[in-house]
């Protein structure tokens, strides 16, 4: 099984991301995190909030992958929020997920169509809170399905 995590950001020190990503090599999982911050994002957020949109649209559409055995998840604060065993049967039967950060400016509306999308809160969070909590998730998902007692 493997997760990535595709965030507008750029790479810093996230030393208990990290531990989540050893951790959940206990499961047989890859956590694998993908910061993308460049020129053109870098550019598009200077002009508006509708150009870091397409910019981040653009970033991200390499990664998006719809077949039968992958899911891709926008995480969006207007979106449906589930408990960490919905979370977990979500997830379970994909060899691949793939989970999507926004930039600060958000998503455009025709990326949030092309996937799943999901709430950690209706906060809105820093991307080092965003990223910690869903890979916090991801690794007790992966102890629900494998009935380990992280999760209760």
């Amino acid at each position: 099984m493997k997760h990535n995590l595709y965030c507008i950001s750029k790479a810093d020190s996230e030393t208990l991301v990290e531990d989540f990503v050893v951790k959940c090599k206990a499961f047989g999982a890859r956590l694998h995190i993908h910061n993308i911050f460049n020129n053109a994002i870098a550019k598009a957020q200077k002009i508006s909030a509708q150009k870091a949109q397409e910019s981040y649209s653009d970033a991200f559409m390499p990664f998006l992958k719809n077949t039968a055995s992958s899911l891709c998840i926008a995480l969006h604060p207007q979106a449906k929020m589930l408990d960490s065993h919905q979370f977990a049967k979500l997830i379970a039967n994909h060899q691949e997920v793939n989970f999507f950060i926004a930039g600060a400016y958000g998503f455009e509306e025709k990326f949030l169509h092309s996937m799943q999308n999901l709430s950690l809160t209706p906060l809105t969070l820093s991307h080092k809170i965003a990223k910690l909590v869903l890979c916090e998730q991801i690794y007790r998902a992966l102890s629900i399905m494998a009935n380990h007692p992280y999760h209760k």
